[in-house]
């Protein structure tokens, strides 16, 4: 049965990949590599994990989803047109004149909660939608994926510190670590090494996991929270541009997009002839 969950999740994500290389492709616009790294988190959390409704997207007890990382937004838009919360052909609309799906995360999206964009706002406002759950005495989980190098952004450490003071054992926080962000290296623009242990000092329970393996994702985000009364932190070790052998690894594809030639080879790494 396991093994049925995890080539359904390989089978999404891939999709959710092709998806992005011919939105970006389409609009010539920026932010495959990132869309690329998170696209197996994302085919795990939309294809398994979370509590969620495409009928009803406001259900009330469904988990919430935040994309801190909103300029990744295309990889969000896939997860959600491939799992019928509009219709696909809203996908060829990304990032045009008079289209449905804005360049950043936007929250007038069916499955959408926040729009995002501006870093360093993610985590704060999963605080409010977890101590909200609380309150309320909901069951429902809030997840919050956030980029490497938004982890510069100070105000994201001001709701590291907040989730533990509250006990925010209903708030998940993912960190695509792809170690490359808009200009360079992580480590050379701003080093956040250790981060697992910043993370453990500002008392949340944390899990390094690779964000490439469906089995560890998997696992991880279905026992979250780790422990009663801490907020749960997954630190996804993953490939900038994962799944396109030019991309891996490269700086330029924060913001390249691809040429005519660069998408027929990115098609045949992927196993598609479209």
């Amino acid at each position: 049965m396991n093994s049925e969950r995890f080539e359904d999740y390989k089978k999404l994500a891939t999709q959710i990949r092709v998806d992005v290389l011919k939105m970006i492709y389409k609009a010539q616009s920026a932010h495959i590599g990132g869309s690329f790294s998170m696209a197996d988190i994302l085919a795990v959390l939309y294809g398994g994990i979370m509590k969620i409704n495409s009928s009803d997207p406001k259900w009330e007890d469904r988990d919430r989803y935040i994309q801190s990382k909103g300029h990744a937004a295309a990889g969000l838009y896939a997860a959600l047109g491939e799992k019928g919360f509009f219709p696909k052909d809203w996908l060829e609309t990304y990032y045009q004149d008079g289209g449905h799906l804005m360049g950043h995360v936007w929250h007038k999206v069916p499955g959408v909660d926040v729009s995002s964009g501006a870093l360093g706002h993610g985590l704060s406002i999963g605080c409010g939608m977890a101590l909200n759950g609380k309150h309320k005495k909901k069951q429902y989980r809030v997840f919050v994926m956030l980029s490497d190098g938004e982890c510069d952004e100070g105000s994201v450490w001001e709701a590291v510190m907040f989730a533990p003071q509250h006990k925010l054992d209903n708030l998940i926080a993912i960190v695509d670590y792809n170690k490359i962000q808009a200009l360079g290296t992580v480590k050379d623009v701003l080093d956040l090494a250790p981060l697992a242990d910043k993370w453990r000092a500002f008392n949340w329970s944390v899990k390094e996991v690779d964000g490439h393996n469906y089995k560890e994702l998997d696992d991880a985000l279905s026992s979250a929270p780790f422990e009663q009364g801490k907020p749960s932190c997954i630190i996804a070790n993953t490939i900038k541009g994962k799944g396109v052998s030019y991309m891996e690894n490269k700086v330029e594809w924060h913001y390249k997009s691809p040429d005519e030639e660069q998408l027929k080879q990115a098609f045949s790494e992927l196993g598609v002839t479209e």
